[in-house]
């Protein structure tokens, strides 16, 4: 009985949502509502949310790897028979776009 009573249950008021999918991660609070978008690589969908209402109050970016390609290891490698003498390296580097959102 001490046991069952000694637990509590802790509740967050902020609720957060993200889908790894989507670049989209927004959050939730309940004074004022706010979220953040991220844009990797040229995408860019932020007019939309502009034209919606929402206020940007803050953004900056970071770099980052778009897309990677496989090169081989040495001159002698098959990459088709010898899937080990494979080495992936970044192919192009762009910038990912971080939106701090307020309405």
């Amino acid at each position: 009985m001490i046991f069952l009573t000694s637990c509590k249950i802790s509740v967050n008021n902020e609720e957060s949502f993200s889908n790894s999918e989507d670049p989209k991660s927004e959050q939730i609070n309940s004074a004022k509502s706010k979220m953040k978008l991220r844009y990797a690589c040229g995408e860019d969908g932020i007019s939309e949310f502009i034209n919606d209402g929402w206020i940007i109050v803050e953004e900056y970016s970071e770099e980052k790897i778009c897309t990677w390609k496989s090169i081989p290891a040495t001159k002698n490698c098959d990459m088709e028979k010898d899937k080990g003498c494979k080495i992936t390296i970044p192919d192009k580097i762009g910038e990912e776009k971080i939106y701090l959102l307020e309405k």
